[in-house]
């Protein structure tokens, strides 16, 4: 009886456990990392992505790593880390750095600019 639907016939469904998934997507592994742990293709992966329980998994286990990088972010500051206090506080608090622009004319001498002149510019045609 060849062809057609028969009891057992075809790929065994593959068992991905919610649980180390979404432990491998807390640590940010990528479809084929998480693949290569399971035994299956990444294809396989992107499959399973598609089915809420695991999608689920994958983006509660993204959460928790970046909760957890936060996390590190805030104590390597709070131990005076100067560039992630920076960091933190241009992400956190909007600061930014400014850098000054100083303006000189012909031989190092101030630059003379007036309104005429500034005008000029902006209306200029060209």
């Amino acid at each position: 009886m060849p062809g057609g639907r028969r009891p057992g016939a075809g790929r065994r469904p593959v068992h991905i456990d919610p649980i180390e998934l979404e432990k491998l997507s807390s640590i940010h592994c990528t479809d084929e990392e998480i693949a290569g742990f399971f035994g299956v293709s990444a294809r396989t992966i992107r499959n399973k992505r598609k089915h809420p329980e695991y999608a689920a998994a994958m983006e509660r286990g993204k959460a928790k790593g970046r909760i957890s990088l936060r996390r590190s972010q805030w104590k390597a500051a709070e131990k005076g880390n100067a560039s992630m206090l920076q960091f933190l506080g241009k992400q956190v608090l909007g600061q930014r750095d400014i850098t000054p622009v100083e303006l000189s004319g012909p031989n190092g001498k101030d630059l003379k600019i007036s309104w005429e002149v500034i005008n000029e510019i902006v209306n200029k045609k060209g």
